[in-house]
Parts: C-alpha cells; sequence; structure tokens
C-alpha cells in the first residue's frame, strides 16, 4: 500500500521527498514472530537431516513426525508456508500514517481507515497552503506495515 501511495503522491507532488518506515508492532507480538521464526528453521533443518528429537529425550515419536520424516519436502514447504503465515499474523499492525514535515497529517491508527487519495491530497494542499515561506521540497514520511 505505501508503493502505490508513493506512486500517486509523486505523480501529483513531483516535489515532494517521500520515505516510508515500517510501523513496529506493539507487545510481545515481535518475540514470539522471532521465536516462532527459530523454530520453523529448526524444524525444518530437523526434517531434512532425518534428527528425531524424540528419541533424544526417550519419548515415543509422534505419528506426525514420522509422515513429516517419510514426505521430507511437503513437511518443509507446508512448515514453512504455515510458519510464515503466523509471523505475518504477528506482526502485522495494520498500522498507516502519513506525515508531512515531521507533522502527521493522516493516521490509519487513530481514523481506523486508510485515506482515499483525494482525501489525502486535499490534506497535503491544505498544509502546503498553510507553509511559511518554507523550502521548496517539503517531505511525505509514512510510518506503514508492509505485508
Amino acid at each position: 500500500m505505501f508503493q502505490q501511495y508513493a506512486d500517486i503522491l509523486q505523480q501529483k507532488y513531483p516535489n515532494l521527498a517521500i520515505s516510508g518506515d515500517n510501523f513496529p508492532p506493539g507487545g510481545y507480538r515481535l518475540q514470539a514472530s522471532q521465536v516462532i521464526s527459530l523454530l520453523k528453521i529448526g524444524i525444518i533443518i530437523a526434517v531434512l537431516v532425518s534428527f528425531n528429537p524424540f528419541q533424544q529425550f526417550g519419548a515415543v515419536t509422534p505419528g506426525w513426525w514420522s509422515w513429516m520424516m517419510e514426505n521430507k519436502l511437503y513437511a518443509c514447504m507446508m512448515t514453512f508456508f504455515l510458519c510464515n503465515a503466523v509471523e505475518t499474523q504477528l506482526i502485522s499492525t495494520g498500522a498507516f500514517e502519513v506525515y508531512m514535515n515531521d507533522m502527521p497529517i493522516w493516521s490509519k491508527i487513530d481514523a481506523g481507515r486508510v485515506p482515499q487519495p483525494n482525501e489525502l491530497f486535499q490534506i497535503i494542499d491544505n498544509q502546503m497552503g498553510m507553509r511559511i515561506g518554507g523550502g521548496d521540497n517539503p517531505g511525505i514520511d509514512f510510518r506503514h506495515e508492509e505485508l
């Protein structure tokens, strides 16, 4: 979404400096995502080298682990895609904020929605009209979530 809005704004305002940044998830979500990422890598490596962690602890090997050992390619792909889906969901904030010269002009967090392009153009035009004497190149800064 950032790139779409950046392209639209760059077409209408070619002299604007446009930059984007990821909006960080709050709380435990980033750490949980990192733990899942490490587990994903560990599981894939264990499957590829046919390592059975259950035997190391003297436990009975579950049927699902035996299936993973017999279907390595499919098991690795499913582990990768399922873990990525969970990681993405954990770090997805839905945040989308637009700043002009470090002044917030739109916040999806506050508004609860993404602005329509014409709505954003009007806000930027009003901000540019309110500028008194400043430089020729105001900056637009997006703080957003990448999906």
